[in-house]
């Protein structure tokens, strides 16, 4: 395993942490919380933004515009049983969902829900680590590294798993700022 494959590997992690990030709510509306959301559509799981247009109007207001006027009502099921929790409000032909703002014990429950999520991160790219140094470790036995190049190979993994855990702190700290502004 090459160390820009390694590194790579950890930008992806990153990437999909921040994505994980965008999901949760803060106490503005953004297109991004119903990214999860996936509709029964004539007996497929889809993905909500393939059925509908989602704009945001204003800093409360999440509309939803579907496609098809017929998956109005199987699209207001799912983002009730979605995990959300907004109430959308169907009027016939548009779905809104209106933001309230957060108390402090929801910003805190939001808090805790970004830090596990970036805990999720951490794991991921300790993974990385561990299956670089692996890699490292058997490329040593069968001799196609010297032990020196191992090591140097093995600090250099480590230095990059430092430097990519300390990029999700840092959205970590940038998500716990967004949640707690009022």
């Amino acid at each position: 395993m090459k160390l820009a494959e390694i590194e790579s590997t950890m930008q992806k992690t990153i990437e999909a942490t921040q994505r994980s990030f965008n999901t949760i709510r803060t106490g503005r509306a953004n297109a991004a919380l119903l990214d999860r959301i996936s509709v029964e559509y004539y007996g497929t799981p889809t993905p909500l933004k393939s059925l509908a247009g989602i704009n945001t109007p204003d800093s409360s207001t999440i509309t939803i515009q579907p496609y098809d006027r017929s998956a109005l009502n199987i699209i207001e099921k799912a983002i009730s049983l979605s995990d959300i929790g907004l109430t959308p409000n169907n009027d016939g032909s548009t779905i809104r969902l209106n933001i309230p703002p957060l108390t402090s014990d929801r910003r805190k429950e939001l808090v805790k829900s970004a830090a596990k999520l970036a805990e999720e991160g951490k794991v991921a790219i300790r993974n990385i680590r561990r299956d670089g140094v692996d890699a490292a470790r058997k490329q040593e036995k069968s001799g196609d590294l010297s032990e020196d190049e191992a090591r140097d190979l093995q600090d250099s993994i480590q230095k990059l798993t430092d430097k990519y855990i300390s990029k999700v702190d840092q959205l970590l700290r940038d998500k716990e700022t967004d949640i707690m502004t009022l």
